[in-house]
């Protein structure tokens, strides 16, 4: 699968993609895709999957339907040039999985190296709540949302998630080094979900020496 152009692939991304479980899953959806990098990851882990891209930004969107089709999956993907709190269940349908990688930072606090990324990288069109209510409003009954997160913002996401009706299920935290502090959480709800969080091990990302974990390794088909 060819490397994603335009906005670059972070390393929280392709984690991201790689958390959700796809058992079962042919229809997903990504908020706020950005260049692709996460759909791309869906289409590659599962044949059986269908997956709506939606960006705001029509710079992003037409990097996004450019790498779509430079893959071959336009059959698979479909790009939506679209503020994602617009869409409607009768135009999307309803998903068994979103997952996104949102914005971090509240408007003011994230200063991005080019003020043309201040988009993704602060809430200046959406916030956390405005992605958690349109994610409950596209899922099914029991269909699941994965999102990375700072963890500097855990307790305030966790919150969201639950007061929306989307309740936190899975959680794994992602740290540079085992004697570093974690910097991102992975997060996994479910709507319509019991209380009851599991979670697991920490993701570590760099050996004592600088080189990938096996487990990064993997994630990237480096072996």
């Amino acid at each position: 699968m060819s490397a994603a152009a335009g906005e670059p692939v972070t390393t929280d991304s392709v984690l991201l993609g790689h958390f959700p479980s796809l058992t079962g899953v042919t229809r997903a959806m990504d908020l706020g895709c950005g260049s692709g990098v996460l759909g791309l990851i869906l289409a590659a882990r599962s044949e059986k999957i269908c997956v709506d891209m939606v960006e705001l930004d029509p710079a992003a969107a037409a990097v996004c339907a450019e790498n779509v089709a430079k893959n071959g999956l336009s059959g698979r993907l479909r790009v939506l040039n679209r503020d994602l709190r617009s869409l409607t269940e009768r135009e999307v349908g309803k998903t068994q999985l979103i997952v996104s990688n949102p914005p971090y930072y509240p408007v003011g606090a994230g200063t991005a190296p080019e003020e043309g990324r201040r988009q993704a990288r602060e809430e200046l069109s959406c916030t956390l709540s405005d992605l958690a209510r349109t994610a409950f409003r596209l899922l099914k009954e029991g269909g699941r949302m994965a999102l990375v997160y700072p963890c500097g913002r855990l307790a305030e996401a966790l919150r969201i998630m639950s007061e929306t009706g989307l309740e936190p299920k899975r959680l794994r935290l992602v740290q540079a080094r085992r004697d570093t502090a974690p910097s991102v959480a992975l997060i996994e709800c479910r709507r319509g979900g019991k209380p009851g969080l599991r979670v697991e091990p920490v993701l570590i990302l760099k050996n004592p020496d600088g080189t990938d974990t096996a487990e990064v390794r993997t994630i990237y088909h480096l072996d």
